[in-house]
């Protein structure tokens, strides 16, 4: 982890992103004054699960794999945060620490800004407020889909279900199978790592995708759904 400080070439000198174009001068002021810069290297931890949480982050730049951590070598990854989005807003409005841990799939950076002043905006900005409780709920959204996937579907779904979504256009960018391990991708099925080997290379087999050593290549979109679907 890296500070940048505002005479460093890197440092971008303000915030952008549209939902802190809904604030007033004197809130923008307030966030300014709250937030820090920070560099997270590639495989740095940004947050981890049950630790005190002071602040929220936003994601400027990169990827960032989020993931409820188990016992031992288990975790479940949750979903992949892209640029744009807030990572820690469970502990602004239900609990002081970091509910899930969080780590650089690339070198990637961040804003830094205290829960203080973003929950005081919150309180008097309805439409910010409007936009985070938005944000907050696709997250809790993302987390309720996750467990009805562990629940409900047979290990083919689960599998079709994290090729699927690992391959939306959302991380085109990034390539992002070529970032995954073959454990990474069990994690997000919640499958062990012999399993998740196993039904790619029958998946491959069946012609639903291409394995080029880390990189996969989704050949039958469709197919992979109706195996989503059925479960």
């Amino acid at each position: 982890m890296e500070t940048i400080s505002e005479s460093d070439k890197d440092f971008v000198c303000d915030i952008q992103a549209p939902c802190f174009q809904l604030l007033s001068a004197e809130e923008i002021k307030l966030i300014r004054a709250s937030k820090t810069q920070v560099l997270f290297r590639k495989g740095e931890n940004l947050t981890k699960q049950g630790t005190f949480a002071s602040y929220i982050m936003f994601l400027m730049n990169g990827f960032v794999k989020q993931y409820v951590e188990g016992g031992g070598i288990h975790n479940y990854n949750l979903r992949i945060i892209t640029p744009g989005d807030f990572i820690g807003l469970s502990s602004v409005f239900t609990q002081n620490t970091f509910a899930y841990s969080s780590l650089a799939m690339v070198d990637t950076r961040v804003f830094l800004i205290g829960k203080e002043a973003i929950e005081k905006v919150i309180r008097q900005n309805g439409s910010f407020a409007f936009n985070i409780f938005r944000r907050y709920s696709e997250d809790n959204a993302c987390l309720y889909n996750a467990i009805s996937n562990l629940m409900y579907k047979q290990m083919n779904g689960r599998i079709a279900d994290a090729l699927l979504y690992l391959s939306s256009d959302a991380f085109k960018p990034l390539n992002i199978f070529t970032h995954l391990s073959r454990k990474d991708i069990a994690d997000f099925a919640g499958l062990s790592t012999e399993s998740t080997v196993k039904l790619l290379k029958n998946f491959e087999k069946d012609g639903l995708i291409n394995l080029d050593e880390k990189n996969i290549q989704i050949v039958d979109k469709k197919a992979l759904e109706e195996i989503s679907r059925n479960g």
